[in-house]
């Protein structure tokens, strides 16, 4: 059965074209995740993750706003659809939050958002790293 995550994720002390920036620069989302990204910043443009493990499509882009992409892991069985993803990010009073939703997940891929991108990036984030 394949599953859905919703998230809205707050970060303090940073804009939206922050977050937006650091998710479609390949060495800035690089060194959230600690693997290799290659990301083009086009509509239409590929990208590969996790060191080539997910690749897709970035299928709408509204600089600072929104990204839409199309996921794919390299160990989905061929019959799986790919994954859609959009995030929105937007201005709190006390920096930016992403909003998340990612449809059309493998079971196994359910809660890993926490684990590989906002539990690091918030930690990049809090050291001044990126």
């Amino acid at each position: 059965m394949l599953k859905t995550v919703q998230h809205t994720v707050e970060f303090k002390n940073v804009s939206p074209q922050e977050l937006f920036d650091i998710f479609m620069d390949s060495k800035k989302h690089s060194q959230i995740i600690g693997a290799k990204v290659e990301m083009s910043r086009k509509e239409g443009g590929k990208f590969s993750a996790f060191n080539g493990f997910v690749t897709g499509e970035n299928l709408r882009i509204v600089p600072g706003r929104l990204i839409v992409q199309s996921w794919r892991g390299n160990i989905w069985n061929k019959e799986d659809l790919d994954s859609l993803l959009i995030l929105f990010f937007e201005k709190t009073s006390q920096g930016a939050q992403i909003q998340l939703v990612h449809t059309g997940l493998p079971p196994q891929f359910d809660e890993r958002w926490k684990e590989l991108y906002w539990e690091p990036l918030k930690k990049i984030l809090s050291d001044k790293k990126l």
